[in-house]
């Protein structure tokens, strides 16, 4: 039975606090669900007891996380896309964008898991990995990257559904990725005695089943995909690279950020690096919420910028600051009173319990501007200022990072390149949100 497509703009009315709250937790709850899948493997393969399995992971993980983020990037476009013609009363327009950027997503996943499996050796002793490590991470990047293309497929439909205001639906496509995760690396991992090559066939098998809900959730409860069409694809292919480079740029910024970090931590031995894969895997569980915010706020500035509702896009911008540092300061004192225990359930040692523990004591709290800076990524993306985004996360990336870890590592060690990136996500997640103000009121002066 075909349904009518959705077309109606949810987000133009009612409260921007309910819009924000209820689209960022259902957005986490689905985000989360995939970064659990890292922690769940981190969980399992630590218990098999060896520092290179753990490393190995932490290795790994950071190219894994390059896929997400090209991911999340093409998706924000789609997302952005959706919302901004559904709130100008466009909806088959929209619904011609819904297709394209599936279209998009799925041919550059393509060839980003082919160039991951060619590169991964390079890509990885570029990381610092070597010996056994460097063996293991290679053998769950070639396992792992065909099923990055699923998961391309998966999180554009969440996406789409975000844009739409189905958040329910956009957090289902994500959470079965978890689901089937916790049912099969506990089989894979001890049951079958596969190991590291376990976990990552338990991914793909969990990203195909990723997007076999959002296709679901897209073409058969909202009738939201146009019939295929390379002329369509071709004609929109601008106006979603405007959009999805940038963004899709600014995810990479993270990652880039992580690889210096865990770069920074290698030469002070396997020890720091298993600190790092560690905290690489408590701060998306912990902070996911804050990871949710850009895509979860911005269809609902996408939608009100749409409908020229300024005053809404405003204020949703201060509702999403003031959720960030409520949720930030929450979450970092229930780190601060269960670090030893979280140091415990990685069985970590050494060094690496310190680490642990300095994260969860001095560092977690600096979250609360990156979730900042997340906010201010939505407004520049919805509000025509994609190219924003992408300089500011590249500026923490790069000089909101190099120097200060540089500097840390010298002063204070695998310590002091925590507390140098904190310092620089605090500079940038002011100057973000005091420049996404500046565009809302020169958006309103010209649209006045």
């Amino acid at each position: 039975m075909s349904h009518a497509p959705t077309s109606e703009a949810r987000f133009v009315t009612g409260s921007t606090m309910r819009h924000v709250v209820v689209m960022t937790f259902t957005g986490a709850l689905g985000l989360m669900s995939m970064f659990l899948v890292d922690l769940a493997d981190l969980f399992y393969l630590s218990l098999l007891g060896k520092t290179e399995i753990t490393a190995a992971i932490g290795y790994a993980g950071t190219v894994v996380f390059t896929n997400l983020s090209l991911c999340i990037g093409t998706g924000i476009a789609a997302a952005v896309l959706v919302a901004r013609n559904l709130g100008a009363k466009r909806p088959e327009r929209a619904r011609e964008f819904a297709t394209s950027c599936f279209m998009y997503s799925a041919i550059l996943s393509v060839g980003f898991s082919f160039l991951i499996a060619l590169a991964a050796d390079w890509l990885l002793r570029l990381l610092g990995a070597q010996g056994e490590a460097l063996a293991l991470a290679k053998q769950f990047i070639w396992i792992a990257s065909p099923g990055f293309v699923f998961l391309a497929g998966g999180v554009a439909c969440s996406f789409i559904l975000r844009g739409l205001g189905d958040a329910r639906r956009a957090m289902y496509v994500t959470l079965v990725v978890a689901i089937i995760i916790a049912i099969l690396d506990p089989i894979f991992i001890f049951w079958l005695g596969w190991g590291i090559q376990g976990a990552a066939l338990a991914g793909v098998l969990a990203d195909l089943g990723a997007l076999a809900i959002g296709l679901r959730s897209v073409h058969r409860v909202h009738n939201f995909f146009a019939p295929p069409s390379w002329t369509r694809l071709r004609a929109d292919m601008r106006e979603i690279s405007e959009i999805a480079i940038p963004a899709m740029l600014t995810q990479l910024a993270t990652p880039f950020a992580n690889a210096y970090a865990t770069r920074s931590v290698a030469p002070f031995g396997n020890e720091a690096v298993a600190a790092a894969a560690i905290v690489g895997r408590i701060i998306p569980v912990a902070f996911g919420i804050i990871f949710a915010l850009s895509g979860s706020v911005g269809p609902v500035i996408g939608q009100n910028f749409g409908a020229r509702r300024y005053d809404r896009v405003r204020r949703t911008l201060t509702d999403g600051l003031i959720f960030a540092t409520i949720y930030t300061l929450a979450t970092s004192a229930l780190l601060f009173l269960f670090r030893h225990e979280i140091a415990d359930l990685f069985r970590a040692s050494g060094r690496t319990i310190d680490l642990v523990l300095f994260f969860c004591s001095f560092i977690a709290g600096s979250w609360a501007f990156a979730g900042a800076q997340f906010v201010a990524s939505a407004a520049f993306n919805n509000l025509g200022h994609p190219n924003t985004s992408t300089a500011f996360n590249w500026g923490k990336a790069t000089l909101g990072t190099i120097p200060f870890a540089l500097y840390g590592a010298h002063v204070a060690g695998p310590e002091g390149v925590m507390a140098g990136m904190a310092l620089g996500s605090v500079i940038f997640g002011v100057a973000s949100v005091a420049w996404a103000y500046r565009i809302i009121g020169q958006v309103e002066q010209q649209k006045a």
